[in-house]
């Protein structure tokens, strides 16, 4: 049987960069060597891409931020032309697929996908509307919200009110209470993240997100436990066993450092332990974001469960979600009886699958 060939996509211009190097070193690991053959595409932090050798891959452990693609690695030929290089990339035709693992902006915001929407080359994960909603918080969340989906309060701040007049730009924050979060609106593995304890510490706190986007959210702080849930489909999507995520790291919340860098920052605990209603509740309200969403594919959705009253919220979706060692997404499939190896495949035949159907529609009306 012809070998399809799959194009794992990683690096890219994200303060995620090093997380994709993971990631990607976990997809290659598991992939099915039986049904496809992998090729590796590493775009660095100034945007060339590059192909990569398996080496570059096999040396991504440890503290991510000490990794690096193989710069003495041939750059490819994307400044040919962005409509023909996905072809180009990837030459093939229709045993094809890439694999995107390009965690936070270009990369999971529909950058990416728009551009091999343009070489129709079949891609794993949500397409160009999903990915792009999916990475803004701050309209993520309004959808969400006009869709009866429980979020926590929240306010946006642009950098352009901010730095006209940043009293007036704030002077939502109070009606939150404090401790609040302040976070990049399109950003992930919690970059740019601050707990705000009280007012002087909230101005520093969104001047140092508004490092990383230009616009940020303020949002009121939970008391709560964070539980995780995975999606799995495109038209018929359903819903893995869902799990808990453990803090134990000193910053008292899920961050960067907490999640990839210290060693017992946190755990998990698959499945989660909450009452069968609960789970029953996780994994209706993970099918309904992901479609209302417009998502397809793959996502993980966030939740939190607060303690004192047991509501739960949806916090975020990743349309990209981790295949980190310490991934949730990939474990929480694993504990519902998929391996990672048929979760990769299954996202594949999924990609090839929303391909197909987007090929057998119309792209003009024929005169006379």
């Amino acid at each position: 049987m012809k070998k399809t060939k799959v194009v794992i996509l990683f690096g890219g211009r994200s303060a995620e960069h090093e997380i994709s190097l993971l990631s990607a070193r976990n997809v290659l690991a598991a992939l099915d060597r039986d049904r496809f053959e992998p090729a590796l595409i590493g775009i660095d932090r100034s945007g060339r891409w590059h192909r990569e050798s398996e080496r570059t891959l096999a040396a991504a452990t440890g503290d991510p931020r000490a990794l690096a693609l193989d710069h003495a690695a041939p750059v490819v030929g994307i400044e040919e032309g962005l409509a023909s290089a996905p072809q180009a990339l990837v030459p093939g035709g229709d045993e094809v697929v890439v694999f995107p693992v390009l965690h936070g902006t270009f990369g999971e915001d529909g950058t990416v996908q728009g551009l091999l929407e343009l070489g129709d080359v079949a891609y794993v994960g949500a397409g160009v509307l999903g990915s792009a909603v999916g990475m803004d918080k701050d309209v993520a969340k309004r959808l969400l919200r006009d869709a009866g989906i429980p979020v926590v309060e929240f306010v946006v701040v642009t950098a352009s009110a901010f730095a006209r007049d940043a009293a007036a730009a704030l002077v939502g924050a109070p009606a939150l209470g404090y401790p609040l979060f302040v976070k990049p609106v399109n950003a992930g593995s919690s970059v740019g993240v601050s707990r705000v304890m009280g007012p002087s510490g909230l101005e520093p706190a969104v001047r140092a997100a508004f490092a990383f986007d230009r616009k940020v959210l303020l949002e009121r702080a939970v008391d709560a436990r964070e539980i995780e849930c995975a999606v799995l489909g495109n038209d018929d999507p359903v819903a893995s066993i869902p799990g808990e995520i453990l803090v134990h790291h000193p910053d008292g919340f899920y961050s960067y450092d907490a999640k990839y860098v210290d060693p017992d920052g946190a755990s998990w605990k698959i499945p989660a332990d909450i009452p069968p209603a609960a789970v029953a509740r996780v994994q209706a309200l993970s099918v309904a974001t992901f479609r209302a969403l417009e998502l397809c594919g793959m996502a993980r959705v966030d939740f939190f469960l607060e303690r004192a009253s047991g509501a739960l919220y949806v916090n975020e979706v990743n349309t990209i979600p981790g295949f980190t060692a310490v991934s949730m997404y990939p474990k929480m499939w694993e504990a519902s009886g998929l391996s990672p190896k048929a979760l990769l495949s299954r996202l594949i035949d999924l990609a090839l699958e929303r391909r197909d159907a987007r090929r057998s529609l119309r792209t003009g009306v024929r005169v006379g």
